[in-house]
């Protein structure tokens, strides 16, 4: 386990992998999708799709490294989200989990 702070202030704790080789050849996959036009296989595609609905996708991947620009990444993202049956699914998920908490947060600042 690590701890450091955040802004000095706020302490937070982290569990690094004693392997990262699953998370290197996670990544290596969806920037071949996003970035080489390859066709991802069902499990990446829905981590790309999860990307897209959390829109961070340009957080994975460095769109200046692989010469496209973020919107062009954006637009690759919903491509293969687009194909992609669990897409619609996560989206409407994360919806409704931001409706959830504005909903909370204007309740709780109307009371």
């Amino acid at each position: 386990m690590e701890q450091s702070s955040v802004l000095g202030i706020f302490p937070i704790r982290r569990w690094p992998a004693e392997n990262a080789s699953h998370e290197r050849h996670v990544r290596h996959l969806v920037t071949q999708a996003l970035t080489q036009r390859e066709d991802p296989d069902p499990r990446t595609a829905a981590l790309v799709a999860l990307l897209l609905a959390l829109r961070c996708e340009h957080k994975i991947i460095n769109p200046g490294q692989h010469g496209v620009s973020r919107r062009q990444l954006r637009a690759r993202a919903q491509e293969i989200a687009a194909g992609n049956w669990a897409s619609q699914a996560v989206r409407k998920a994360i919806d409704e989990m931001i409706a959830a908490t504005a909903a909370a947060v204007a309740a709780a600042s109307s009371g």
